[in-house]
């Protein structure tokens, strides 16, 4: 079914596997097509709880490959797929673009970074909601390098994970930044060794598979990206609207009465529809 990713599922996890090795999986339009559909795919598993988004063999990815960036300068435009992105189509029109649809799938997405996160790799990265590095992994901008400008809502993105002085820092110099220092910034969770890193990112999803409902970590993550651009009061009263329905649900009864029955709480998956 795809030909430069894989698709696997361990349990409540979906692994999305770049799979361009001899090119450190740099990124091409036809790669993002199956992603988009991978997404989609694992957004409407049932069985699924959250999604591992990884490189194969060295990097995690060393941005766009050189056909797509000779493309673009003899005219061409970058990813002109037409696939309706997957995910949350309530959010802001911002968060239905070429990546950051990622950041709409109502699952929880794990970037697995080992090696190269480089240029477009890393606005793609950032759009996952967790990333799991190892020591050696880095990240480097190379906008600056290429005559280019921030992408794909870099200079958004990087200035609310890393703070502007950072962001301004990496965007200008596109330097490396090894995972340490991206852990210092705030741009990683954790820093995983090599031969753990997909064990670990497989191991919070089994967690949250075991504990959290995932209705509520659909609407978690809704509620962090739109209440990012909203007013402290906007945010406060669509909680206040968002808790009431909480309560006259069957995940909130089922949460209680694990407390009560001192027990591990069976919560239903999320069901989406065709059309969602």
């Amino acid at each position: 079914m795809y030909q430069e990713i894989t698709y696997a599922v361990d349990g409540p996890s979906a692994i999305i596997t770049m799979n361009r090795p001899e090119q450190l999986n740099a990124w091409t339009d036809s790669m993002g097509d199956e992603i988009r559909q991978a997404f989609h795919q694992a957004e409407h598993d049932d069985t699924i709880v959250g999604i591992i988004f990884t490189g194969a063999d060295r990097a995690f990815c060393s941005g766009a490959d050189l056909s797509l960036l000779d493309n673009i300068v003899d005219g061409g435009r970058p990813d002109g797929s037409n696939i309706t992105p997957p995910g949350d189509n309530t959010l802001d029109a911002g968060y239905r673009q070429t990546y950051s649809y990622i950041a709409s799938i109502r699952k929880p997405v794990i970037a697995a970074i080992h090696g190269a996160c480089v240029g477009m790799a890393i606005p793609i990265a950032l759009f996952c909601d967790l990333r799991f590095a190892t020591p050696k992994a880095f990240f480097m901008t190379a906008f600056s390098q290429r005559g280019l400008i921030a992408e794909w809502g870099s200079s958004w993105l990087l200035p609310r994970m890393v703070g502007n002085a950072n962001a301004m820092d990496m965007l200008l110099s596109s330097r490396r930044v090894y995972a340490e220092e991206a852990k210092q910034m705030g741009m990683i969770n954790r820093i995983c060794e090599q031969d753990q890193l997909i064990s670990q990112a497989k191991d919070y999803i089994a967690d949250l598979a075991q504990h959290c409902s995932p209705y509520s970590m659909a609407i978690i993550k809704r509620q962090l990206h739109q209440d990012w651009m909203n007013s402290l009061d906007d945010a406060q009263k669509n909680a206040e609207d968002l808790m009431l329905k909480s309560f006259a649900g069957d995940n909130f009864k089922e949460g209680v009465a694990a407390i009560l029955e001192k027990r591990a709480p069976n919560f239903p998956p999320l069901q989406l529809g065709d059309n969602d």
